[in-house]
């Protein structure tokens, strides 16, 4: 076995090399950056299926799902079969961009516990074992330590590993290899190994999971230099983030919501990538600004809704790139607005919030109107009891008030 795994890895690395495009060296500007200084060269296509490209593509996004789970499609959802694309949920948008990627280049591989013939937990890689074969798509034992660090020795050799967690709470087995090597080879080896890993799979407050099915590790990871972190929120950034994680130089974790699986949107047929460190302005608005990601956007919108009706004029921004942030994007809303809300389902102490309330404070402070006001879940193990367990994460309810007593 370890024979053929050699053979083919070397088969793989004589083949023709690929261009690949990844994102700039991982850096915090301290200073705005011109928006055509952030910007790719790639496609990118809005969430309402028009397209742009370059420094250009910055719009709102089409009709948005209030609730944080799949709802049933209304009447109105009968006029977007007109519209250009194709219907994915967004298990399967992450599925079809690891498929793209995995066609594209031989050099991307997948190895997890049951991501084979099984599909995976969540049915991610389902039917890639059958494509692409079982030295691509690697079932692995219930070791996290051990194929995680499989996969970022695969990524030194030169193979563009994809590391599926079956839940983002058992990769702390992993803890050591995802900071001391995967976070730091670069730096300690003198630039002489590049780690093109992507770490994934699905994390967040779930239905009844407990405690430890319940984890956010954002906190964890944010302070491993090194690291890039972003979070998908729909399909359409899910397949976007998903293809340009793999074709970046960095390696990069990205975080799935276990609720927003079901989610259903339009994507284009044509390829495109999201960049890795953009966020995306959800919702224009005047009066204050809302940063969030992942689950709680659909709790952000749900509330915006009773904003509006109420007179209220909110900015809602999913800020998407967790490390490092898009302060360019976030410092020009809060110019406009002058008032900051972050919603996170991360815990308070230590968590995403926090590391963003320090950068406004440390860049934006002159152009506050009023204290950051900051929502997150409570410092305590998730409640098995459903009731129990609402009660620990930021409910829309709470973001009205917050805004209310934001714009007094």
């Amino acid at each position: 076995m370890a024979g053929a795994l050699q053979a083919a890895t070397a088969a793989l690395l004589s083949s023709t090399p690929l261009k690949t495009y990844g994102s700039d060296r991982l850096r915090l500007g301290s200073a705005p950056r011109s928006l055509a200084g952030r910007k790719g060269s790639f496609l990118v296509v809005r969430s309402d299926a028009g397209f742009g490209s370059g420094s250009n593509a910055r719009t709102r996004p089409g009709k948005l799902i209030p609730n944080a789970v799949a709802t049933k499609p209304d009447a109105s959802a009968s006029s977007t079969s007109s519209k250009p694309g194709h219907e994915l949920l967004l298990f399967e948008a992450l599925r079809e961009g690891l498929d793209e990627e995995m066609a594209r280049d031989p050099r991307v591989c997948v190895m997890g516990e049951d991501v084979g013939h099984y599909g995976g937990s969540y049915k991610v890689t389902k039917g890639l074992a059958d494509k692409y074969g079982d030295l691509r798509v690697l079932d692995t034992p219930i070791a996290e330590n051990s194929f995680t660090g499989m996969g970022i020795g695969a990524a030194m050799t030169g193979l563009r590993p994809v590391v599926e967690g079956m839940n983002m709470g058992f990769l702390l087995l992993a803890f050591n290899q995802i900071s001391n090597n995967c976070g730091m080879l670069h730096y300690t080896s003198g630039g002489q190994f590049t780690i093109p890993i992507v770490i994934r799979g699905p994390g967040g407050v779930g239905r009844q999971l407990g405690a430890e099915h319940s984890q956010r590790l954002e906190s964890y990871f944010q302070s491993i230099p090194g690291l890039q972190m972003v979070a998908c929120s729909t399909p359409y950034n899910a397949k976007g983030l998903m293809k340009a994680a793999i074709r970046s130089e960095n390696p990069v974790v990205l975080f799935e919501h276990v609720l927003l699986y079901n989610l259903k949107e339009r994507i284009p047929d044509e390829e495109y990538i999201c960049c890795l460190e953009e966020a995306e302005m959800v919702r224009p608005g005047e009066h204050v600004t809302i940063l969030t990601y992942s689950r709680m956007r659909y709790h952000v919108m749900q509330a915006a809704k009773t904003l509006v009706n109420k007179g209220y004029d909110p900015e809602v921004i999913d800020i998407r790139s967790l490390k490092p942030f898009d302060l360019y994007t976030i410092g020009n809303s809060i110019k406009k607005t002058h008032r900051v809300l972050i919603v996170e389902e991360c815990m308070r102490t230590g968590g995403i919030g926090a590391s963003l309330q320090s950068a406004i404070i440390k860049e934006f402070w002159d152009y506050l109107d009023a204290p950051i006001k900051c929502l997150s879940s409570q410092d305590v193990p998730t409640p098995y009891a459903g009731t129990l367990e609402d009660c620990t994460v930021v409910q829309p309810a709470e973001i009205v008030k917050a805004v209310e007593d934001l714009c007094k």
